[in-house]
Parts: structure tokens; C-alpha cells; sequence
């Protein structure tokens, strides 16, 4: 059943030029759907909603109402993670505390409690009632029979029934990810990631024994069981050293091996030239089908797409020709077929398609004026993560109608973005999304830079918590009177691995802030907006990009507010570099970093920072504001003790937005035209 959550009430109240005081804390807060799972053998899916912090867990069968099974009240920052169902459906493990990115780390504590929360694993029925507490850890996987779940704690791997509770089976040395039941429920399969290499490990629970299968100098990645379990498929990698051509290769192939014997073949090598580095979807990457064929992904083509490979050798072939990139990808229950979401016909949205395994053409499943991503399988059922301009994240069976599995979060006043391109300064195409000012004049201006920089903004909201939160405020300032340009700047995904992997890309040159200059000039130039009111705000490598545009072009850019960015991108670099070569590599770092430009930024910036961030250190900004400090240049700042990167709780979110509002207004959107 449809049930709307809408907002703000009136569908004329953002065209007004000034927005009402409270319309981030009413949009922010919106419920917004996540980690989409179904069950293996009938139709029943679950997902997590986030609503204005508050998270819970929601079980929904198609045809009938969907319920929430917890009923968690409170904006504490504990993430709800790891959800997995038995294959009946009937019960479901998750976890509550820690960070899913993170999982093995120490549980952050965002909400400040005098005791610090753990990370912790339950089941529960889903029917209802009341968790089953199985102990810390996280990355569940029940077996067949769904009466024994195991999982992994800090390097060890775990059992659990509800007969005998929890023991630890085995300790291994690095960390472990892609834990997987064999089809016979006798072994269980990982990867084990020791930092510059890992392997693929099987663990017997007969005799509790571990097997490191086919150990190398490299990376072993995406581990797959063959139907019958004698034999696992897996992805080998190296990446290119920094002296080497990236398609010079072949950087990786997959492989196979003998569960009974050992015995370790390569079934095939990437060749040298586009492709010949491995580069995967967000989903998993190898697959091995109940007719005997592997499908994974490969750039041959210069676009992300799903090919075929017959194990016992032969010629691969593509599913998924054309000019547009695969982002996620899974065969069909019955065997017979790929489901798969990509952007193709339309670079900037998102669908899925089906596609037999026979060669015949993909045939589209969903297409809406939105997108869908993340397909999903519950018994034979697919559903969906959809979105659009004005709809959530929310889980929908992947029809032609996007049936609701669930509610669905509306802000039913938020315009379409427009979908622009125009060209840099070296003629690479930027292709970016307009949120046109409300009212007459000349506008203030701002680019919105997102972070990654892996990533696409989409002309509408985004399945990402993060970025959809980024969508509102983007929506807020052009409710407010600014010109909002959003930018898919070079090194980010969508357009293909030539935009992707583009020359002098980070801290070789920073050829992605050629994208950002042109975007601030292609604005300057237009008509209705006001040449000196451009600014600029954006998060983690959008915080990197806003800070060395404000390093670079303060002429140009007026102000900015920089989320959790990078300002110093020195680092050290590989030993297969000479010495001189070594030194010319770092001085080019300083030179891509904001602080090789320091001396000229003049304009006015607000630093926002979580200081148990651990994916940009705190340290960055802490550096930033001793260089503006000596340099009198203005900035003000906002600290979130504990606090994470994308923060865990609404309240932090809301905070920074209405500081970043502030603070634009004052240096943007209330300042005389110069």
C-alpha cells in the first residue's frame, strides 16, 4: 500500500524566495529506505528506514501491508546494519552499533552516552517480538536450514544456534569479509585482507579447520562456490605500479580451485590494453551459474559491462553492449538470466533490465521519469530501490508501476533539476544538474561538489543517505534564491572509464577541478546570477575540491563551506619510483592540494568536521584552520565531538545544514553586488 509522507504541506511554499525556517528539519527528517534484502526461497523482503535518525527494520510480502518489526525511538547514532534473512523468511539477524564501514573498529559513540555503545548482532523473528541478543559482531549469514548463523568478530569467525548459543570457530590474522554458507552447509568461505595482499580461505566445521586456497603475491577477491561446491571461482588483482601503464597489464584474472585437491588454474586473464586493470561494481562481481557459466564484469569496452565466461574455456561475451555503465548485477533465480541496473539510454538515471544468458537483446524491466537501482530477488519476486525528484529511497516490486512495498517519503515542492553539460577549458564534457533560483534578478550562485570521488549525482534524490541529504540542501538553497549547480566532475562514474580514469585526476595534477573552474565560469557567464555571489560547498573530496577552489579562484568564489574535506594530499608513494622521480611525484601533490595555494585564498569558509572521522582525519581541518589562522583569511568552523564521517545522527546533519545555511546567507545571499 501507498502511503505518502508529504511535506511541508502546501506545494506552493517553495516558490516563494525565502523558505521557511523549518523546512531542512521537516525534509531532513523524511524516512528514507536502505539495505533492501529478500529471503531466498518466497516473496518477502526487508529494509531499514531512517527517520530523522530514528532507524527501525520493516518486513513487507508483496500484496499485503508492510509493518516494522523494532520500534526504536531515539536519535542516538546507532546504525542498523548487516541485514540477512533465512531463506524461508522467517527470521532475520541484524546489527545495531559500530560502523558498517568500519565494522571491526571500536563502536563509535556519537550520542555522547556515559556507558559507549557496543556493536551487536540479533535475530528476530519476523513476525515480530522481541531480538535475540547473539553477541557482538557483525556480517551474518544463516545457513540452509536457517537454524545456524554465522559470523565475524575482530578477525575471529563465529557460530551460533539457539541450542548452544555462540562459540568462536577460528582467528585469523587480517580481516574477514564475504563470508559464505558452501551449498552443503559443510565449510564456510571468506576473504581475508592482510593490507597490501589477501586471500580466499575455506574453514571446515567438520574438523574446524582452515585451507588458504591458492595464496598469492596479490589480491584475491569476490569468491563464488560452483553449483555442485567442489570448486570456487575467484578474482585475482594487482594494482598497476605507480611507474606502469594502467592498461598495460593484465592486472588480474580469474582463477579456480579444487576444493578436494588444492589444485589452482587460471581460467582466464584480462589482455593488455582498456580493461586490463580490475575495476567492479557496487554489488558483487562473480557470479557462477547453476548451467556452469561465470558472469563477471570488465571495462574491454571502455564502459562497465557483464560478460560471460564458460569455465572449461572459450571466449567471453558481452550481456550488456552499449554505451553506458552496469552499476550493480545478479542472476535470476531461475538461472536463465541477468537482472541488472545500468544507465543505459539515459546517462543520468538509473534502471534495470533483463537479459537472457542465451545472447538475445536486454529488455527494460522498470522505467520511470527516475531511477531504480539495487534489484533485489525474494523468491522469484525483484524489487528495487527507486527514486526521483521528489521521492525517497523507498523499496518497490520492479514492475512498470513501482508498486510501494512499503511508505514512501514525498516532498511533493521540490522541482526537477535540469540536466546540463558544457565544456572545460581542455574540452572534456561536464555534465551536471541545474537548480534554478525561485524569483526575478540576478541570483547568487553555488556549486555543489560531491565526494568519492566514485560517484554520480542524479537529477533527483539518491539512494545514499548522504547524497540524498545533499539533494534537500541543494533544493533548500534554490528555494533560498541561489543558482544551484551540481557537478559531475572527471574521475567520477557514469560516463565511462576514459571520464573515470582521466589524466592528472587527485594528486596527479587535479585535473578534476578543470571541471569545478569551468562550472563556476559556465554560472559567472549566465545571465540571472550575480558574478561575484558564486560559491561553493561540498563533503569529503567535494570539501577537498571546495578548498582548492577557494585556494585557487577566490576571485571567482566567494565563499564556501567545506564538510570533512582533504587540504594536504601529500602521502607516500610507491618504492618502485627513483628518488628524483619520488620527489617530483610529491612536490606534484603539494601542487594538487589546497595548501600548495594557500597564500592566495582570501574568501570567507565554514570548516565542518566529526572528530572521529575515519575516512578523512580530523587532522585535515585542524591543519586548514592553523594555515588561514597565520594567513588572516576568514573561517568559521562547527565540531562534532565523535562523530563520524557521514553523519550517524540526524541531529548533527540538521545542525550543519542550518550552519551552512547561515553562513552562505550572510557572505552569499544577503550581500550587495559588488
Amino acid at each position: 500500500m501507498w502511503r505518502s509522507v508529504l511535506v511541508l504541506g502546501l506545494s506552493a511554499l517553495f516558490a516563494t524566495q525565502t523558505a521557511r525556517a523549518d523546512d531542512l528539519a521537516e525534509t531532513l527528517g523524511l524516512p528514507i529506505a536502505s539495505w533492501l534484502v529478500g529471503a531466498k526461497d518466497v516473496p518477502r523482503f526487508a529494509w531499514i528506514e531512517n527517520a530523522a535518525g530514528v532507524r527501525n527494520i520493516w518486513v513487507a510480502t508483496p500484496g499485503q501491508p508492510a509493518r516494522a518489526i523494532t520500534a526504536f525511538t531515539e536519535d542516538d547514532g546507532q546504525q542498523l546494519a548487516d541485514l540477512t534473512l533465512t531463506r524461508d523468511g522467517t527470521t532475520i539477524a541484524f546489527v545495531q552499533g559500530g560502523d558498517a564501514e568500519f565494522a571491526d573498529g571500536a563502536a563509535p559513540n556519537i550520542a555522547a552516552q556515559s556507558t559507549p555503545p557496543k556493536q551487536r548482532l540479533f535475530v528476530l523473528p519476523t513476525s515480530g517480538g522481541t531480538p535475540t541478543l547473539v553477541g557482538e559482531g557483525h556480517s551474518p549469514v544463516f545457513a540452509r536450514d536457517g537454524a545456524r548463523l554465522a559470523y565475524v568478530r575482530r578477525g575471529e569467525i563465529w557460530l551460533w544456534d539457539r541450542t548452544s548459543g555462540a562459540r568462536r570457530l577460528a582467528s585469523v590474522s587480517g580481516t574477514v569479509s564475504r563470508l559464505e554458507w558452501s551449498p552443503d552447509d559443510a565449510r564456510l568461505l571468506f576473504v581475508e585482507d592482510r593490507g597490501d595482499h589477501s586471500f580466499i580461505a575455506t574453514l571446515d566445521l567438520a574438523d574446524v579447520r582452515l585451507r588458504y586456497l591458492d595464496p598469492g603475491l596479490d589480491n584475491a577477491a569476490e569468491p563464488t562456490f560452483s553449483p555442485d561446491g567442489t570448486q570456487i571461482a575467484y578474482i585475482r588483482y594487482l594494482d598497476p605500479p605507480a611507474d606502469a601503464a594502467p592498461d598495460g597489464g593484465p592486472y588480474w584474472s580469474i582463477r579456480s580451485v579444487d576444493i578436494a585437491t588444492g589444485t589452482a588454474r587460471q581460467i582466464w586473464a584480462a589482455p593488455a590494453g582498456t580493461g586490463s586493470s580490475f575495476y567492479g561494481t557496487r554489488g558483487r562481481n562473480l557470479f557462477w551459474t547453476p548451467d556452469g557459466r561465470l558472469l563477471f564484469p570488465w571495462e574491454q569496452s571502455g564502459w562497465l559491462h557483464v560478460y560471460t565466461l564458460d569455465p572449461k574455456g572459450g571466449a567471453t561475451r558481452d550481456l550488456t553492449p552499449g554505451k553506458f555503465e552496469v552499476e550493480s548485477f545478479l542472476p535470476a533465480p531461475d538461472g536463465n538470466a541477468l537482472v541488472y541496473a545500468a544507465n543505459a539510454g539515459d546517462l543520468e538515471r538509473r534502471h534495470v533490465w533483463r537479459v537472457s544468458l542465451d545472447g538475445k537483446a536486454p529488455t527494460p524491466v522498470t522505467k520511470s521519469s527516475g531511477s531504480e537501482s539495487i534489484p533485489t530477488f525474494a523468491g522469484p519476486t525483484l524489487a528495487v530501490m527507486a527514486t526521483d525528484a521528489t521521492h525517497l529511497a523507498y523499496p518497490a516490486v520492479a514492475d512498470r508501476t513501482l508498486a510501494p512495498l512499503g511508505p514512501v517519503s514525498v516532498a511533493p515542492s521540490f522541482p526537477a533539476p535540469e540536466t546540463v553539460t558544457f565544456p572545460a577549458a581542455d574540452r572534456v564534457t561536464v555534465h551536471a544538474q541545474l537548480f534554478r533560483a525561485q524569483g526575478p534578478g540576478k541570483h547568487p550562485a553555488l556549486i555543489f561538489v560531491h565526494g568519492g570521488p566514485r560517484r554520480q549525482m542524479l537529477p533527483g534524490f539518491h539512494t545514499s543517505y548522504y547524497y540524498s541529504n545533499a539533494y534537500i540542501l541543494n533544493q533548500h538553497f534554490a528555494a533560498q534564491g541561489y543558482d544551484v549547480l551540481s557537478v559531475n566532475y572527471r574521475s567520477g562514474t557514469g560516463y565511462g572509464r576514459a571520464f573515470r580514469e582521466a589524466p592528472e585526476q587527485a594528486r596527479g595534477g587535479a585535473s578534476e577541478y578543470r571541471d569545478v573552474l569551468a562550472a563556476g565560469k559556465w554560472l559567472a557567464a549566465r545571465p540571472d546570477v550575480d558574478p561575484k555571489r558564486i560559491g561553493i560547498w561540498g563533503g569529503s573530496w567535494g570539501g577537498y575540491l571546495t578548498a582548492l577552489a577557494l585556494a585557487r579562484n577566490s576571485d571567482l568564489f566567494a565563499a564556501g563551506v567545506d564538510f570533512h574535506g582533504v587540504h594536504a594530499m601529500v602521502r607516500p608513494v610507491e618504492k618502485t619510483l627513483s628518488p628524483e622521480a619520488e620527489a617530483a611525484a610529491h612536490a606534484l601533490q603539494w601542487q594538487s592540494s589546497p595548501m600548495g595555494a594557500i597564500n592566495s585564498w582570501r574568501s570567507p569558509v565554514l570548516i565542518i568536521h566529526g572528530d572521529d572521522d575515519k575516512n578523512v582525519d580530523f587532522s585535515q581541518s585542524v591543519l586548514l584552520a592553523r594555515a588561514l589562522t597565520a594567513r588572516h583569511a576568514p573561517f568559521e568552523q562547527l565540531v562534532f565531538p565523535n562523530e563520524r564521517h557521514d553523519f550517524f545522527r540526524y541531529a548533527d546533519w540538521l545542525a550543519s545544514y542550518r550552519a551552512a545555511d547561515a553562513f552562505l546567507n550572510r557572505t552569499l545571499l544577503h550581500k550587495d553586488a559588488r
